[in-house]
């Protein structure tokens, strides 16, 4: 790649990053010291992990495994498929299905609606049923659809036999795998989401309150999901918003339902005290304009494809620099979103992070008399 300073104001552009091995030894305490299995905490927006514990290790999710029916659920709704008004019938092998309980009958009709708030704040295992049935025909096909779908999201240390998380040997998932699901059913389904802010729901008579009980004691959460089993232990995945800084907490393996909340809480607090996340570009903000030879223009416009979102400890600031580096001799044509350079992030002169520089705009091969000049000025170079 060779090296091209197009600005200095990017050259000397001090930024806010991190990286988990590097930047956090700065000041930053490590995390607390927690007795579940499993934990990872991550922010929502940079997706950077600022926690975790034994977070690839395979592990019974319980009503975890919701999460990911409720994704599917989402997605089919957003693409018009179902309807929250739609109507479908019990049958009578989600009216039987143990455990937790919405309280549906057998034979009833019941509207995608109720059956997603009595999932997801009752953790009805009869409603997930009847969902995944109404959605797939079946149960088993319906799993079928949920480890694809894990494909597709990266969850790669993750397998689904069922749609509720009943216990099974075949049935598992990581920490980190919850965190990418939990990350990708906020951000595509904000709306639908807010299902899970809910604090209790009524059905058929009967009142029940969420399990989430990290609502109740923190202002900022508003989701996700709990699970227990016997072999799972008690579970929670939960999210929290303070001052724009979302961040997701998945917890797994600990004895009892305070430990899971107390977990959570912990490793949010942790979170939002010692880091702090920045929008540092916004995806097609010019970032340079570097020469273009052999174009119908002489200069193009570079920048990012994506939001540029930075998570770094609070006192890493002052020891982050950014440097842009262009390929100097780019010649059209340059297609939109073709890469150019890159970004380099760097923590006290070593790179921890980079990202591609892309065209913003696309550059047509100029004339005859353009491009012969330009070929005279590169042999003079």
């Amino acid at each position: 790649m060779y090296r091209s300073y197009h600005s200095a104001l990017f050259i000397a552009l001090v930024i806010y990053f991190f990286s988990a091995s590097q930047a956090f030894a700065l000041t930053t305490p490590t995390a607390p010291k927690l007795k579940a299995k499993s934990y990872e905490v991550i922010d929502f927006h940079s997706g950077k992990t600022i926690a975790e514990k034994n977070s690839q290790q395979k592990l019974a999710p319980a009503s975890l495994t919701k999460i990911m029916t409720a994704y599917i659920a989402f997605q089919e709704v957003e693409k018009g498929n179902l309807s929250l008004d739609e109507k479908t019938r019990v049958s009578e092998k989600a009216w039987r299905t143990e455990g937790s309980r919405m309280f549906i009958e057998v034979g009833k009709f019941v509207s995608i609606d109720e059956l997603l708030h009595g999932m997801l704040v009752q953790s009805g295992n009869d409603a997930t049923v009847a969902l995944a049935e109404h959605i797939a025909g079946d149960e088993d096909t319906f799993a079928q659809l949920m480890n694809q779908q894990a494909q597709l999201l990266g969850m790669s240390n993750t397998h689904f036999t069922n749609s509720s998380g009943l216990p099974d040997e075949n049935h598992y998932t990581t920490a980190h795998d919850l965190a990418l699901l939990t990350r990708a059913l906020i951000a595509q389904f904000p709306e639908l989401y807010k299902i899970n802010a809910i604090k209790e729901y009524t059905y058929n008579g009967i009142t029940q309150q969420n399990r989430n009980k990290l609502l109740w004691r923190d202002s900022s959460v508003d989701g996700l999901k709990t699970g227990h089993t016997e072999d799972a232990g008690y579970c929670l995945v939960s999210s929290a918003v303070r001052k724009d800084m979302r961040l997701i907490s998945v917890v797994m393996g600990t004895k009892s339902e305070r430990t899971r909340n107390d977990d959570n809480q912990a490793l949010l607090n942790y979170g939002y005290r010692f880091f702090k996340t920045h929008l540092l570009y916004k995806a097609n903000q010019p970032l340079a304009k570097p020469r273009i030879w052999r174009g119908a223009q002489k200069t193009i416009e570079a920048g990012l494809a994506a939001d540029l979102y930075l998570t770094v400890p609070r006192d890493a600031y002052k020891h982050l620099e950014a440097n842009l580096d262009v390929n100097p001799q780019l010649s059209a044509p340059i297609s939109k979103g073709q890469k150019i350079g890159i970004v380099h992030v760097m923590l006290k002169g070593k790179e921890i992070e980079q990202r591609p520089l892309v065209a913003l705009q696309g550059i047509e091969k100029g004339s005859t008399f353009d491009v012969l000049k330009d070929e005279v000025l590169l042999m003079l170079q």
